[in-house]
């Protein structure tokens, strides 16, 4: 085996090669033929990366609304989002320095846009006794009555809650206008969409529902409320209803698991059975992403699951309790919480019923309530509108409900590999899990599995295409290999490059998942380290990088870590009878957190136990492998 390296030698070169470059990188050529890449494809286009958010909230939201942002409207968000000058609720003119590629407005069904609307006295609101109600309480400037009453109906509120299909048509047509009228295709892509809020007990089983088409289309069914049921499989089949009567295409992004107290990823069915194939293929057709780091906390995994992943204590001041507050976290629900476990939990019931529920690629996005999609630790512009820059906000309580702000982190985006930028490339990218996360920062981040991968493959100029010729990208199946050709254990291809505005790269692991005996295990890989670290090979833990932090100033330099990280890796204790799943994990350099930015800038102390350093990282959609039959 062929063994090298433009570093010194080093022990991690027995993860067969490391590169590391300050070459700019550019996408290489990539097509879909297939929507789960099996077999591998030839003669591919262009593919690139598209930096988005599927998840904002703007004063069509009941909570947004109620804790400030009263006049930032959908029309607002997009033109934020595609790099124009908007003023904020707290009258701070902002713009963002690098616009998005795409964006979702996802404003809660439940109550859409009822409470701008009692704001504005509508006669619309009149004929609906609520209605008239909220317009009295608005009237009387009681935004912590409307707050209180927002969480009323999402925590179970009863179906009379739920809004007259008259007045919900017309707010929801006009969403769906407004996107299409902001939607120009190759340049900026306005998706159509709405959250289900749906809890039980006040735990979270919130799901963005993401549309493909335009208003025309969208607007050929209502949305489903929560209020009408809030069991996810009432939502699949709306899904389905939808699709059927439209033609068009939607899909549904779950987020917060890390909120559900073990209900997100949970065994047992809301109607109290346990998962079947039925419910497993259902699941996996219609939630093919999950959002898995955002404002409130990042879903990756959590140290009690994983206690030997040294980076798994991330971004977790809110694992204290669920999203309604109403009862306090007990270790048995991590497990049913995180998207490691679920994906082990996806292998174990693949084995037991057949088939995978769990079998998701991973995004980001901010869930931000301001109608503004930022997620700069260095110019951090809150979730909230009572977040926003000023000072001492890092020790408010944000309106009695969601905690202390600096709970709040400033996740994440959505990165997506596609042909091109319209609402049917990233859709279908979406549907096919060529995406990843990160948690703000915009790292480019390849992966690849196949079986012929050769040790300088990585280092071509075509190395994507390679990839896509000889294997499956993030999202895909490792298919077996040519008949006649022996198993032997995979290979994959991995690429990192930096944010060209952050930090530098730390290392990129391979996660590793798989199923044997009825029982699930997990195993991280550091396949390429910065600064020439070597791998102990006593107890295989790769030193850390070190720190450029410097808190009295808030500042750091990029004078340790990787411009880039490439590898190409192969599975040293594949066993081709177990199933299994790998995804990337990258990692850059420490840097202060938003809440160091904030100290410095308003002249404050730093208080104890907020945080003031953070790791900012970058999660692939897995790639599984599954034995032959």
């Amino acid at each position: 085996m062929i063994r090298f390296s433009l570093n010194p030698p080093s022990a991690i070169a027995l993860t067969t090669f490391v590169f590391m470059s300050l070459n700019t990188y550019s996408a290489e050529t990539g097509l879909l033929t297939d929507e789960i890449y099996s077999p591998p494809v030839r003669n591919q286009p262009d593919k690139f990366v598209y930096w988005g958010d599927t998840h904002v909230h703007t004063n069509l939201s009941g909570d947004a609304f109620s804790l400030g942002n009263e006049s930032l409207s959908t029309e607002d968000a997009f033109r934020f989002a595609s790099g124009e000058e908007v003023t904020s609720s707290s009258g701070q003119r902002v713009k963002l320095q690098r616009p998005l590629d795409f964006l979702a407005v996802s404003d809660h069904a439940e109550y859409l846009g009822v409470f701008a609307l009692a704001k504005a006295e509508s006669p619309a609101l009149k004929q609906w006794s609520i209605g008239k109600r909220l317009i009295d309480v608005i009237s009387n400037g009681n935004n912590n009555e409307l707050l209180q009453e927002f969480a009323k109906v999402t925590l179970g509120g009863k179906p009379e809650s739920r809004m007259p299909d008259e007045l919900l048509s017309s707010i929801w047509e006009q969403v769906a206008k407004t996107s299409d009228a902001f939607n120009q295709p190759g340049k900026f892509t306005a998706f159509s969409a709405y959250e289900w809020t749906a809890m039980v007990t006040g735990d979270n089983l919130h799901r963005v529902v993401l549309f493909k088409d335009s208003a025309e289309t969208v607007t050929g069914k209502l949305p489903l409320s929560a209020l009408a049921s809030p069991d996810p499989e009432s939502l699949w089949s709306y899904l389905e209803a939808y699709e059927k009567s439209t033609g068009g295409e939607v899909l549904a992004i779950p987020h917060n698991g890390n909120l559900s107290n073990g209900r997100m990823f949970s065994p047992i069915r809301l109607n109290g059975t346990e998962i079947d194939a039925e419910y497993a293929r259902k699941r996996a057709r219609w939630e093919p992403v999950v959002e898995v780091t955002q404002m409130k906390g990042d879903s990756e995994t959590h140290p009690y699951l994983s206690p030997d992943d040294p980076f798994a204590n991330f971004e977790r001041w809110w694992d204290k309790t669920n999203v309604g507050f109403t009862r306090p976290k007990e270790p048995w629900m991590l497990k049913y919480e995180y998207a490691r476990s679920a994906l082990r939990e996806g292998l174990r019931h693949q084995n037991g019923v057949g088939s995978n529920p769990f079998k998701f690629g991973m995004i980001g996005s901010t869930d931000s309530h301001t109608s503004l999609s930022t997620t700069g630790e260095d110019n951090y512009f809150g979730k909230y509108a009572e977040g926003e820059p000023g000072p001492g906000r890092a020790e408010m309580i944000t309106g009695g409900h969601y905690g202390n702000v600096w709970w709040l982190g400033a996740s994440g985006l959505a990165a997506v590999w596609a042909e091109q930028n319209s609402r049917e490339s990233l859709f279908e990218s979406i549907k096919r899990r060529e995406v990843y996360a990160t948690t703000g920062t915009r790292i480019t981040l390849r992966f690849f599995g196949g079986w012929y991968f050769e040790d300088d493959d990585i280092s071509r100029s075509n190395y994507a295409q390679i990839g896509y010729e000889k294997g499956v990208p993030m999202g895909g199946d490792l298919v077996a290999p040519d008949p006649g050709q022996e198993l032997q254990s995979p290979r994959f291809l991995v690429m990192a490059l930096k944010d060209p505005d952050g930090a530098n790269l730390d290392r990129v692991q391979i996660v590793k998942g798989w199923s044997k005996g009825g029982e699930t295990y997990e195993k991280i890989y550091d396949v390429a380290l910065s600064d020439e670290r070597i791998i102990d090979p006593l107890t295989q833990e790769a030193p850390v990088v070190g720190s450029t932090v410097d808190l009295k100033r808030a500042r750091y330099t990029n004078s340790i870590g990787a411009v880039q990280l490439m590898a190409v890796w192969e599975d040293p204790e594949f066993n081709a009878e177990d199933s299994a799943f790998y995804y990337v994990r990258v990692l850059e350099i420490p840097t202060p957190r938003w809440t160091a930015y904030d100290s410095v800038f308003y002249n404050q102390p730093k208080k104890a136990g907020v945080p003031m350093v953070i790791q900012e990282r970058a999660y692939s959609s897995p790639i599984w492998y599954k034995p032959p039959e």
